[in-house]
């Protein structure tokens, strides 16, 4: 059963790959998708290749979640997101019949003859509006199409939210506690019940390595399913009497 709260993410672009450019989706999206209780259940990078795109978006389409992809919409020939998202839905990629108005009010008679290209999108998309400057993204079967631009992007996934998926859910929350000098092989056993008897709530372990060696144990989730899953764990706990501590603010902010 899918994951009501789960959705994915395909960031596009050679740029990302290379290093050229950093990612600032990826830290964005995971934020505003926890303030609304949602969760990123995964999140791929995909280069400018139409036929390598067009596979992954076939994954990402069996897999049955909304997923919201950024990248590659624009009109130059490195740009092949809409290319590919029609052959990964098995639909034409034709004129939409609103979007050229909106290229034209834009850019005038400059919309011709490249960037009137943008309005070729896979039948039956529905367009997502750009306010930053109306050329729209566009909307497939729960598959959304952002510009890579996040000064374009962030605006219309905030409408994406508002217009699809404007329930909000439990906010998620994080509780977790350092373990010094602990070894995660001797913790196996303890974790296997705590995930058994807080199943809503996802358990997690993250050694440190360097200076003091340590392990960060936790739960991430809504609060209502962290919170006793959390306590359940401090009073395991104490009742081994493995040595705990409170996880300390990280001075950078």
């Amino acid at each position: 059963m899918n994951d009501y709260r789960a959705m994915g993410a395909v960031i596009v672009g050679d740029e990302i790959l290379s290093g050229k450019r950093r990612d600032r989706h990826l830290p964005h999206l995971i934020e505003l998708l926890a303030a609304r209780g949602l969760r990123l259940a995964w999140c791929r990078y995909e280069g400018d290749e139409r036929a390598g795109l067009a596979a992954a978006l076939r994954q990402t389409r069996a897999a049955g979640l909304p997923v919201l992809c950024f990248g590659g919409i624009g009109a130059t020939p490195d740009d092949c997101t809409r290319q590919a998202a029609a052959l990964a839905f098995e639909r034409p990629l034709e004129t939409h019949a609103e979007a050229p108005a909106l290229i034209e009010q834009q850019f005038g008679e400059q919309a011709y003859p490249t960037r009137v290209r943008m309005a070729e999108l896979p039948r039956a998309s529905q367009l997502i509006p750009n306010p930053y400057n109306r050329i729209p993204g566009f909307t497939l079967a729960r598959h959304h199409f952002f510009p890579g631009f996040p000064q374009m992007a962030w605006p219309m996934l905030e409408w994406v939210f508002e217009r699809y998926y404007p329930h909000s859910y439990e906010a998620q929350s994080e509780c977790s506690v350092q373990l010094p000098r602990a070894q995660e092989s001797e913790l196996c056993g303890l974790m296997e019940q705590l995930i058994e008897r807080h199943p809503r709530a996802r358990l997690f372990s993250l050694p440190h390595l360097g200076g003091e060696n340590y392990i960060e144990l936790g739960f991430r989730g809504p609060a209502t399913a962290t919170e006793p899953a959390f306590a359940d764990l401090l009073a395991e706990l104490e009742r081994r009497q493995i040595a705990y501590r409170p996880i300390q603010p990280d001075p950078a902010g």
